[in-house]
Formats: structure tokens, C-alpha cells, sequence
């Protein structure tokens, strides 16, 4: 599912499934990598990689390496190395990822904050572009 170059898993790593039958509630704290093609009701915390198939719903937060959604996340996303929203998928929530990828029939209703957390932003939402390290002056702003 990824492209980006993250390495196939090692078969000890583990996959936890969620099939199509089944529906799960409660907080799961995942060693190894986890695919929903059911209904995952609650958090998702310390996976490798999350992978929720196009039949696949997760009504919750997502904590991991990676995430590649092809169908329903309603819950925010945070992952250490990417996220991609393949064609299909849809996602009610904020992402907070490095590396981010959005399949031409994805929708995505959220925020994004992409890069390590280290940067600080240059440019807020309906304003101008302005240095945040300097003061504004407001008698020049009129």
C-alpha cells in the first residue's frame, strides 16, 4: 500500500487483523502493524503501521509509523514517518505527519502539520506572510 519506501514488514513483526466481520471497541495499544476491514470503535496507539482497508472504518485516533487509508477514518492521525489517503478513502479529523499523500478521490475534512513540530510557522490562516521571530508594529498596520 505505501509508496514511500517504507520497508516491508518482517513476518515476526506480527499483523493484527480486524476482519470485515468483526467490529472492535475498546483502546488497543498495537505491537507490531494492525489492518481494520471491519469497525475499530476507540484509539489506536503504538503501531508500526496502520492499514485500513477499503471496507475498513476506525471511529478514533490513530498513533503510528505509518498510516494508509482506503476507508474511513473519523478521529485524528498521527504518524512518526507518513500518512497516505488512498482513492476512496475518507477522513473526519487532523493529520500530524512528515510526509503526507492524498490519492486523487480521497477526501480529507481536517487540519494538516507536517514536519517534525520543531518549525515554526510562517503563515497563519487569513493572514499575510510575516516573520514570527519579529514584533508587528500596529501603528504601521493601519
Amino acid at each position: 500500500m505505501s509508496v514511500f519506501g517504507v520497508k516491508p514488514r518482517d513476518a515476526r513483526e506480527g499483523m493484527t487483523l480486524i476482519s470485515a466481520d468483526a467490529f472492535f471497541h475498546g483502546t488497543l495499544a498495537v505491537k507490531g502493524s494492525l489492518r481494520v476491514e471491519g469497525v475499530f470503535e476507540g484509539d489506536i496507539s503504538d503501531a508500526v503501521g496502520v492499514e485500513v482497508g477499503a471496507s475498513g472504518r476506525i471511529l478514533g485516533d490513530v498513533a503510528a509509523e505509518s498510516v494508509a487509508v482506503a476507508g474511513e477514518v473519523v478521529g485524528n492521525i498521527v504518524a512518526a514517518v507518513c500518512v497516505e489517503l488512498l482513492s476512496g478513502a475518507r477522513l473526519s479529523g487532523d493529520i500530524r505527519t512528515p510526509k503526507l499523500r492524498v490519492d486523487e478521490g480521497a477526501i480529507f475534512d481536517g487540519a494538516c502539520a507536517m514536519g517534525d513540530g520543531s518549525q515554526k510557522p510562517r503563515r497563519r490562516r487569513g493572514q499575510p506572510e510575516t516573520d514570527v521571530d519579529q514584533p508587528v508594529d500596529p501603528v504601521s498596520q493601519g
